[in-house]
C-alpha cells in the first residue's frame, strides 16, 4: 500500500527526548502502555506531562483487527503482580485521572475481568483520589465479566465501537450490536457510572453513518464521546481512506452535544484516552493548555 502524505494539520512532531522519564519508570516497574504499543502520535506530549494509558494483561491480542498495531502473537499468562505495579506508577506520577486498558484476551475464561477489577482496587488503595477509567474489551458479551469490573467501582467505564457497522469487517471478532449491548449493560449494572465510547474517522464511513453511530451510542447510555482521525500504523494495515478536515470534527462535536452527550473531544489527534481527565472537569490544567 502506498502511504499517502498527511495534510498539514496532521504534522505532529514526536520527540523521543520528552519520553525518557516515563520510559524509565515503565521499564523499572515492568509496565506496558497502549501509547507505545499503538504508536500513538500524542505519546511525546502525554509522557512529558506524566500521563500514560496503562496496558494490562500483556502486549498480545487474541483478535486480528486490521487497523490496530497491538501485537497479535500468542498471549502471555496474566500477571497477578501487575495491578500493584500499575498502582505504584499511578501514585508516583500523582495522577488525578488514569485510563487502564488491555488487548482483547478471548483466551481467558473471564476475558481478563478479574485483573481489571484487581487493578482498580489496587489503584484505589494506593491513590484514593485518582479517578479510574477502565477502557474495556467486549468480553465476548459475557455479562458476569462486565459485572466483575463494574463491581470494582470505576469512576468512568469506556468501550470503543471504533467505526461504523458497515466497516466492522476490519474488526475481526468484534460485533457492533454486542458492543452496544455491553454499553447498555454498564448503565444497568451501575447507573451512576458514566459510560464513554469512541469512533475513528477516515476509514471510509459516510457522515450519515457516523451520525447514526452517535445516536446509537446515546441510546445505549453513553454520555462521553471521543472522535479522532484514523492513522494507519504501517503499509500492512488497513489504509486511510480520507484525512478528515478539522472543521468536520468541530461540526460533529456540535452534533453530538446536541444529541445530549455531556462532553465530547473531537479532533484529528483525539484518542479515547487523550485528555481523558477533562471529561469530568470544568477546568483544564496547565499541561492540557499546552497540548491544545
Amino acid at each position: 500500500m502506498k502511504m499517502v502524505r498527511k495534510p498539514e494539520w496532521l504534522q505532529k512532531r514526536v520527540n523521543p527526548g520528552e519520553q525518557v522519564g516515563m520510559r524509565a519508570l515503565l521499564g523499572e516497574l515492568r509496565l506496558n502502555t497502549v501509547c507505545q504499543q499503538a504508536l500513538c502520535p500524542n505519546i511525546s506530549e502525554c509522557f512529558r506531562c506524566g500521563q500514560a494509558t496503562f496496558l494490562i494483561l500483556g502486549r498480545h491480542c487474541t483478535r486480528h483487527c486490521s487497523f490496530c498495531n497491538v501485537d497479535k502473537s500468542p498471549p502471555e499468562p496474566a500477571d497477578s503482580g501487575e495491578p500493584a505495579r500499575v498502582a505504584s506508577a499511578v501514585a508516583r506520577l500523582g495522577l488525578s485521572h488514569v485510563v487502564i486498558t488491555s488487548p482483547t484476551r478471548d483466551d481467558l475464561p473471564d476475558g481478563g475481568a478479574a485483573l481489571y477489577a484487581a487493578t482498580v482496587a489496587a489503584i484505589r488503595a494506593a491513590s484514593p483520589t485518582t479517578r479510574i477509567e477502565p477502557l474495556i474489551p467486549d468480553f465476548q458479551g459475557d455479562r458476569q465479566s462486565l459485572a466483575t469490573v463494574m463491581a470494582a467501582g470505576p469512576d468512568i467505564i469506556a468501550h470503543n465501537v471504533e467505526t461504523v457497522p458497515r466497516l466492522y469487517h476490519i474488526r475481526n471478532g468484534a460485533d457492533y450490536g454486542r458492543s452496544l449491548d455491553l454499553l447498555r449493560a454498564c448503565r444497568e449494572l451501575a447507573p451512576e457510572t458514566p459510560a464513554k465510547s469512541g469512533i475513528m474517522l477516515g476509514m471510509g464511513e459516510t457522515r450519515e453513518e457516523v451520525l447514526q453511530v452517535l445516536g446509537d451510542l446515546r441510546g445505549a447510555g453513553c454520555v462521553y464521546l471521543s472522535i479522532g482521525q484514523y492513522l494507519a500504523p504501517s503499509r500492512n494495515h488497513y489504509p486511510v481512506q480520507e484525512f478528515v478536515r478539522p472543521e468536520v470534527f468541530d461540526e460533529l462535536r456540535k452534533n453530538a452535544l446536541g444529541m445530549g452527550f455531556s462532553h465530547v473531544e473531537s479532533g484529528p489527534y483525539v484518542r479515547s484516552s487523550y485528555h481523558a481527565g477533562q471529561y469530568q472537569m470544568d477546568t483544564r490544567d496547565e499541561c492540557h493548555e499546552e497540548m491544545t
